[in-house]
């Protein structure tokens, strides 16, 4: 058994890498499904949809390697955060669509939440900030709007879990309901202090606690497969949000690193250690991933459009085919043109957490075009880091006294990342160097490392951290007074942008 095989299941795909003992990638499958839109601002998948085309790109990467399940030592799971399953604890149906995290339909019960005074204690408890974006007020809806839902969940026959859960379920045949402790820790109902389920907060939102699933550590023992899904039963033994599994596959493990991921949305993280960080920039405090009981804390900054931007001058606008050709629009853009696009699609994430504002594209001309378009949505996405980082870096400072700072070097990782101009773009407006490592499938790698460790196939964190690699660095080459005339039109756009 030589191989680790790492399900990643996405927000807009599902893929399976297998990697082999060398933790190099042998076989990648990988599959698209439908997003669904009922509503302005609400957005939703077919559990169903995300099981088969789970199972589905096993199958293929397992085929595409010619190996099969008696190769595999044990299999990782890495999965889009927060979207929120529930299912019948007997037959494993979902009784509702699941809610995407980038949902917005809880708004209006955030705000009544936020205005009756609860957000303090729900910060203190979560690291987290009411808001729609996370499960909790996501699954109180599924209670409250699915026929006899509620009913059906006091009398133990419903379960909730997160992606990773749901998949962990189907894959054991109903013999685990378990989740880790990174997953959990988006929920808004787990204290990341305590480490344990809130029972303050599932009173708060009249969640009944027996449908939560049992946390572990991201490395731990999530049951086997049946055999017949894909030929034996295979050991899960590593589990992790995917921004969290990304932080661990860049091996951003000594408090201070910085990393990021370019996916649909964009996620920082930077390292503070086994102490969690209050912020005091509207940034969340999170867990980075949990080993032998202890849990690693992080500030994380959440943009919820990223990719998702480049999809859209795809699908929306129809001006580009595919997402690589916004780097040859975006060099031929008219460089007199100053177009700024500030992609809130489905409300501002941090440090802003508007979830009310729409996107909106300033500075028009007649002559602005695909290429300024294209320009302006890869523009958006290093203003935005740009946001996060100095968030971060301000509240690390005043963690530390000014002792120590966040290292000035950003890791970047996710589709986004194998843009040349859009890294460069980046490090440009960062004014900091960016690094993107020989592996970009930094998520997946981190889910197989912790399967793989477990397993005993994989180096311990000192071992993998020294493999770490860097295909390219990119150094700032703008001009500081350009970089702070460019940012500031940024910052003016999002203000303009968040009183329409």
């Amino acid at each position: 058994m030589t191989h680790i095989l790492a399900i990643d299941q996405g927000t807009t795909s599902t893929r399976a890498i297998l990697f082999d003992k060398g933790m190099r990638i042998t076989a990648t499958a990988q599959e698209e499904f439908t997003q669904h839109f009922p509503a302005s601002g609400w957005v939703e998948h077919d559990p169903e949809d995300l099981w088969n085309t789970t199972l589905a790109t096993c199958r293929a990467a397992l085929e595409q390697a010619s190996i099969t399940a008696q190769d595999v030592t044990a299999i990782g799971i890495t999965n889009q955060r927060e979207t929120t399953v529930v299912w019948d604890r007997l037959t494993g149906t979902p009784i509702h669509n699941a809610i995407v995290w980038q949902d917005r339909r809880t708004a209006d019960a955030c705000r009544a939440l936020r205005d009756a005074g609860h957000e303090e204690m729900v910060t203190n408890r979560t690291g987290l900030l009411l808001d729609p974006y996370f499960s909790g007020t996501k699954l109180a809806w599924i209670l409250d709007n699915v026929p006899n839902a509620r009913a059906r969940a006091e009398a133990g026959d419903l379960l909730f879990g997160t992606v990773d859960s749901f998949l962990i379920w189907k894959l054991t045949d109903g013999k685990v309901h378990a989740t880790d402790a990174t997953n959990a820790a988006r929920t808004l109902l787990y204290d990341i202090r305590k480490g344990r389920w809130s029972q303050t907060i599932c009173d708060l939102l009249n969640i009944p606690m027996q449908m939560l699933p049992e946390v572990k550590d991201c490395a731990a023992d999530f049951g086997v497969t049946t055999a017949e899904l894909l030929g034996r039963e295979i050991p899960i033994t590593g589990v992790a949000g995917d921004q969290q599994a990304a932080t661990i596959g860049q091996a951003c493990f000594q408090p201070g690193m910085l990393k990021s991921t370019y996916g649909t949305g964009c996620f920082a993280l930077l390292n503070t250690g086994t102490t969690p960080v209050q912020s005091h920039n509207r940034l969340l405090t999170t867990i980075a991933y949990q080993l032998n009981g202890t849990p690693t804390y992080a500030l994380e900054g959440s943009i919820f459009i990223a990719g998702a931007v480049v999809q859209w001058l795809r699908d929306g606008l129809q001006v580009i085919q595919s997402a690589q050709d916004t780097q040859p629009l975006a060099e031929a853009a008219d460089p007199t043109q100053d177009v700024v696009m500030v992609p809130a699609f489905t409300g501002l994430g941090a440090p802003y957490w508007n979830a009310d504002c729409r996107g909106a594209v300033y500075g028009l001309t007649r002559n602005s075009g695909p290429a300024e378009f294209a320009k302006a949505a890869l523009e958006s996405v290093g203003y935005q880091t740009r946001d996060l980082l100095e968030a971060m870096t301000d509240d690390w400072a005043k963690h530390t006294g000014g002792s120590q700072t966040a290292e000035q070097v950003l890791r970047v990782d996710g589709g986004m990342s194998a843009s040349d101009w859009a890294m460069q773009f980046l490090s440009d407006i960062l004014g900091a160097p960016v690094d993107r490592p020989e592996v970009l499938e930094t998520t997946a790698l981190g889910a197989a490392w912790l399967a793989g460790m477990q397993a005993g196939l994989y180096p311990d964190m000192d071992g993998f951290a020294a493999g770490w690699a860097q295909d390219q660095r990119f150094d700032p080459a703008m001009d500081v007074a350009l970089r702070d005339q460019k940012y500031s039109r940024w910052k003016r756009a999002v203000a303009a942008t968040m009183t329409v």
